[in-house]
């Protein structure tokens, strides 16, 4: 089957994942813009170009995943620094409307975020007043939210009113304005779901918290749902970037005419009803959105699955990934990774299907559990491993690779673990922080911005993961030998990389 994908951004977490896990099936085509089309971080993309490849592209296409935010914005960014005029909702939704007349036959599943409003102070991604404001423009609308709904401390009425009598008001008139706009397409695509125009429209939260902007605009939209009936064909969710993923999983599964079985075990007693950082709700709810979301049905019995889903989730206390050197006695008192990876290990065995959701920590894998999964010589029998950014990042991408993986090529679904182990676990976790502390320094570098020093920055990036992973990954992937690893900044920071691997297969070797 041949799927148009437009992504987000133009980030490897949204084309090079979703063009990895295409690779490792056996059936599945993704037809992408070239990179020029998507724009660059907070530069939008010429919309109007990229409109005329979609309407091109589309008539070759079995089904359509697309991004309403690089459609409409041009991009994740600026979706958060436009300045658009309501006459663009009416002409994006006429636009939509003709691209269904045209390709009646092909479904459009589509995503649309909910605007995001970051806790910290950073115009990385934001406008340029987040920089000195961010903390306060977010306490405001939790605190006035939180406020409606419950009630205030004494000290959080101090709070509220101390944020208010300093914080620009032109700032909140821009920022409010913005996110009124985006609350607006949210709201239109809902219309052009109940027409029939969008097949599936996939509405996730990107750094959701419970009280205050987003949790507002997702009241709006939970309502307009109830209101048209749109139960099924509409779901909202915590997540962001993994949404390519799970939409693709989805077109797979109704491709296939297959609603896959997943069956999950903790790593953690009190892991399901832990609400994860970055996030407004338990694992246990997200789960159930995403599983569902992907096309796919939770089971009770293992015997019944497809696939075994195993997540690893915290204690009690969640943390950082690369404070594990520091990590909360909780991740060895409240949950037990011998008896976990017992039973990954168990399943395997027993010919089972294995993806791993390593969400135990934010912003990158969990060191105990590679170790493990490396000295049960069971890493490279996975069918996925994922544990990068966010909970719901990982959740939905190994959900994504392990239904494709059902069907799937051995060789590039043991290359796509390598990956993510090294991106995931080893950048995310180990390098990428100890870069920080020890190598930008020496070039007057910041986390992000490496002015024109990326590619030496990317050079000592390869040198230490390749290093790292041979130091760390003993047991597994004996027949194949990691031979050299290329990264480069995206964005021109040191958050994510984009990565190349060479390896060689010709009778196999040690890693």
């Amino acid at each position: 089957m041949k799927i148009v994908y437009v992504p987000i951004d133009e980030r490897p977490c949204n084309v090079d994942y979703i063009k990895n896990i295409a690779r490792s099936s056996s059936n599945m085509e993704v037809i992408l813009p070239s990179e020029e089309l998507l724009g660059a971080k907070k530069v939008a993309a010429n919309t109007s170009q990229l409109w005329n490849w979609l309407t091109k592209a589309a008539s070759n296409a079995d089904a359509m995943i697309l991004s309403i935010d690089m459609l409409v914005y041009g991009g994740l960014l600026p979706s958060r620094l436009h300045d658009l005029s309501i006459d663009t909702v009416t002409m994006w939704m006429e636009r939509m409307r003709t691209l269904h007349k045209a390709y009646p036959h092909v479904p459009i599943y589509a995503s649309n975020l909910i605007m995001r409003t970051p806790k910290y102070s950073s115009s990385d991604e934001e406008p340029d007043y987040y920089e000195k404001w961010g903390r306060e423009i977010f306490m405001r609308a939790y605190l006035s939210d939180k406020k409606i709904r419950e009630k205030l401390s004494e000290e959080e009425q101090r709070q509220l009113q101390e944020i208010v009598s300093l914080l620009p008001k032109s700032y909140i008139q821009d920022y409010e304005s913005r996110r009124a706009f985006n609350s607006m397409i949210n709201t239109s695509m809902l219309e052009l779901v109940k027409e029939g125009v969008i097949t599936f429209l996939s509405i996730p939260q990107d750094d959701s918290a419970e009280y205050g902007y987003t949790a507002m605009d997702q009241q709006k939209v939970a309502e307009k749902i109830e209101q048209l009936r749109l139960y099924k064909q509409v779901h909202m969710y915590p997540g962001a970037d993994e949404v390519g993923a799970t939409l693709l999983a989805r077109v797979y599964n109704e491709w296939m005419g297959k609603r896959p079985k997943i069956y999950p075990i903790w790593s953690s007693s009190l892991g399901p009803q832990l609400i994860p950082m970055y996030e407004d709700r338990p694992y246990a709810e997200s789960l159930k959105s995403h599983v569902l979301a992907a096309g796919c049905q939770l089971v009770t019995s293992a015997e019944d699955a497809d696939l075994i889903l195993a997540y690893n989730t915290p204690g009690r206390i969640m943390q950082e990934a690369w404070d594990q050197h520091k990590k909360d006695i909780t991740y060895t008192s409240f949950r037990n990774m011998l008896t976990f990876v017992d039973s990954i290990r168990t399943f395997i065995e027993s010919g089972k299907k294995v993806v791993v959701a390593d969400a135990a920590y934010a912003n990158g894998g969990d060191r105990e559990l590679i170790t493990l999964l490396d000295e049960e010589r069971i890493l490279d029998k996975l069918l996925s491993y994922k544990g990068w950014n966010t909970n719901c990042n990982t959740l939905g991408s190994t959900i994504c690779q392990g239904v494709v993986a059902l069907n799937g090529k051995a060789d590039i679904i043991e290359e796509n673990i390598m990956y993510h182990l090294l991106d995931d676990y080893f950048y995310q976790t180990e390098v990428r922080m100890d870069m920080v502390a020890d190598f930008l320094p020496n070039y007057n570098l910041t986390y992000f911005n490496l002015n024109n020093e990326a590619g030496v920055v990317s050079r000592e990036r390869d040198n230490r993961l390749i290093r790292r992973y041979h130091e760390m990954i003993l047991h597994s992937f004996k027949g194949i030998k990691l031979e050299k690893i290329t990264t480069f900044a995206p964005w021109n920071r040191m958050f994510e990389c984009g990565m190349v691997l060479q390896i060689d297969r010709r009778g196999g070797g040690t890693c």
